[in-house]
């Protein structure tokens, strides 16, 4: 079906140069003489939308319309309406290229046990990647169930038991310590030394079953947000490189990426759920400007797409 819109600039056409009357050529194409007559109204609000969504996709791959539009209503405050930006969003045809998904029969998996408090179970996992010579690292990623939480991405060649030990201290000094943490059956996991760590301080470790990887689907879908909102998105030239933007990333997640179950971040869900964090130390977060921990703010270049260097190099937006 053909939109009004386009069905009023044929009639324009048609009068202009066949010269028909203005009656005759909406009667035509179905619009009445108002529809032709209509002059839209452009608002200056219009074009810092468009600025605005340009920005974001530019900077944030991977963000679809809900990410966008969460952001400039929650984080920035902006009043506009999702159909406005939504509109604009179109015209400017920033949608992302959906993948058809393979349908795959398989059993009725068991519920997940949801988390009824902070620091009741976090989830614990490792990704694998490899920097611009070839030389692979490993990211430890530490997260909270109930408010969907980063507490902390430790990135190395090599994570053995201790570095794992050390970490998990690190955070619970200034966030207090779980109740159960979920992992898998890695070698490191299941090590003496992590083992007695977690006796010690009364921590239950809840291993998942080997090769079913939904029983910890918390963090599998945190390792996705980690993989394809930077990860995948950058080409690192060293581990500490690669730490310098997972800690900066990790404040942005925490404190200004929408969530779309809850509309807020993580932050600002435990307010509003009342079962905020215990009154501890806090969190080591680097204590610089929004700008720099947030790329998506940085201003495009005038006359082009390029925006300021904040991070490693970086492909276009597919």
């Amino acid at each position: 079906m053909v939109r009004p819109s386009l069905r009023r600039e044929m009639a324009r056409k048609l009068v202009d140069r066949r010269g028909l009357s203005i009656r005759l050529a909406c009667e035509i194409f179905g619009i009445s003489q108002t529809c032709y007559r209509y002059r839209a109204k452009l608002s200056h609000e219009n074009a810092l939308i468009a600025d605005w969504l340009v920005r974001l996709t530019h900077n944030q791959r991977n963000w679809e319309f809900g990410l966008c539009f969460l952001f400039l209503r929650n984080v920035k405050g902006y009043p506009w309406t999702h159909k406005r930006v939504y509109r604009i969003y179109r015209e400017l045809e920033l949608n992302l290229r959906i993948k058809p998904k393979k349908r795959i029969v398989r059993e009725k998996p068991e519920p997940l046990a949801e988390p009824c408090a902070i620091n009741d179970i976090w989830s614990m996992d490792f990704m694998h990647d490899t920097l611009a010579d070839g030389r692979s690292f490993r990211l430890f990623n530490l997260f909270d169930d109930y408010n969907r939480e980063g507490l902390d991405i430790t990135v190395d060649h090599s994570l053995p038991a201790q570095r794992v030990i050390r970490a998990l201290d690190q955070v619970i000094e200034w966030r207090g310590k779980p109740r159960a943490i979920r992992c898998d059956n890695g070698p490191e996991y299941i090590s003496g030394a992590l083992t007695q760590w977690a006796e010690t301080r009364r921590i239950r470790l809840e291993y998942i079953q080997p090769g079913k990887p939904q029983q910890n689907a918390y963090i599998e879908r945190y390792n996705r947000t980690v993989r394809y909102d930077w990860l995948a998105q950058y080409r690192f030239d060293s581990v500490g490189q690669v730490q310098e933007y997972a800690t900066r990333w990790l404040w942005t997640y925490n404190h200004e990426r929408p969530l779309l179950v809850a509309t807020l971040d993580p932050r600002a869900f435990t307010e509003v759920s009342g079962r905020g964090l215990p009154k501890l130390h806090a969190p080591p977060w680097p204590s610089v400007g929004v700008a720099r921990h947030f790329p998506c703010v940085a201003w495009l270049r005038p006359g082009g797409r390029d925006h300021e260097d904040t991070g490693p190099s970086t492909s276009g937006r597919s």
